[in-house]
């Protein structure tokens, strides 16, 4: 096998990993309609543990605990993945309040912006320097929320919150970096977070309705049991496809969970879509476009330098 060949069925597997992680985040929100009646609170914090034993029986059977225990023995590491836990259970926790109180459509909002919010951490944490239609991408996206803010008549805090959240969150696994690996860091993250769902169960024990699991037949239990799983299984396909493409790729294609999410909102859920809020999704996808765009005119001028390095 030559090495083109090769190169070309890595970056197939890699598109073909990413593109099953964003199928399956896409879809996510089916999923947890499912376990209703189970609450927000609840779903996310049996997500948490059973995420964790997911990861542990992961790691037996990838033979990772050599990797773990490496981890585990930097301090500045460990506090990485603790702070990455708490951004993603902010993370987890909007995007189950914002599915099972019928705002699907305003989940995907979160999602589309996601990829600008991630340029803008870029730009003032990381001091990247960005392109002219990135910057004209920003402009028409932060346009588009105050269109949504001011005609819509409310704020869009789910939305903000899940692509401020998931967008630190990328931008702290890209300081981690290799020296964590998909499964160890998931393991810790999960870790961390366990005596905050250990509380959330207790306080929902409390409620009236108190906790569903077990209650609400086999089928439904199954389901919820799951819910580890569903969590774990996109963030290692995303892992293993984003080793094997570059950013451009991961870039444009992201775009499939938010446009499924938000066709689950419209078409499935048949959730209000006035024409104001038809106006700022609108103009969303005139600054998506714009930023991918931007992604295909710089991917062409990195293949074109290369292509010049090489004769």
């Amino acid at each position: 096998m030559t090495p083109d060949t090769t190169n070309r069925a890595t970056q197939t597997a890699g598109v073909g990993f990413a593109g099953a992680a964003y199928l399956l985040w896409g879809v996510l929100p089916l999923y947890f309609l499912l376990l209703l009646p189970t609450g927000p609170w609840e779903v996310v914090a049996w997500r948490v543990l059973l995420s964790f034993v997911f990861c542990l029986l992961l790691l037996t059977v990838m033979r990772g605990w050599g990797a773990f225990r490496a981890i585990i023995r930097q301090p500045k590491l460990l506090g990485w993945t603790a702070l990455a836990g708490l951004l993603i259970y902010v993370n987890w926790q909007v995007f189950l309040i914002g599915t099972l109180t019928g705002n699907v459509v305003e989940t995907s909002l979160g999602y589309f912006i996601n990829p600008i919010t991630t340029v803008l951490l870029g730009v003032f944490v990381l001091k990247e320097r960005i392109r002219r239609l990135q910057w004209a991408a920003i402009a028409i996206a932060a346009v588009a929320v105050v269109v949504i803010m001011v005609a819509h008549g409310s704020f869009p805090w789910i939305a903000l919150s899940l692509t401020a959240s998931f967008g630190i969150y990328g931008l702290i696994k890209k300081k981690i970096g290799p020296a964590v690996d998909a499964v160890s860091g998931l393991t810790l993250e999960s870790f961390w977070l366990i005596p905050i769902a250990i509380v959330q169960l207790i306080i929902v024990a409390q409620t009236p309705a108190g906790l569903t699991m077990g209650t609400q037949g086999g089928w439904h239990a199954v389901l919820l049991a799951l819910a580890g799983v569903a969590t774990a299984v996109p963030l290692l396909l995303f892992a293993a496809g984003t080793r094997r493409v570059n950013l451009t790729v991961i870039g444009m294609i992201q775009f499939i969970t938010p446009v499924m999410q938000f066709l689950i909102g419209v078409a499935v859920l048949h959730e209000p879509m006035p024409p104001e809020r038809w106006a700022g999704f609108i103009i969303v996808w005139i600054a998506i476009t714009v930023f991918v765009i931007d992604l295909l005119l710089a991917a062409r001028r990195s293949r074109r330098i290369a292509q010049a390095e090489l004769v």
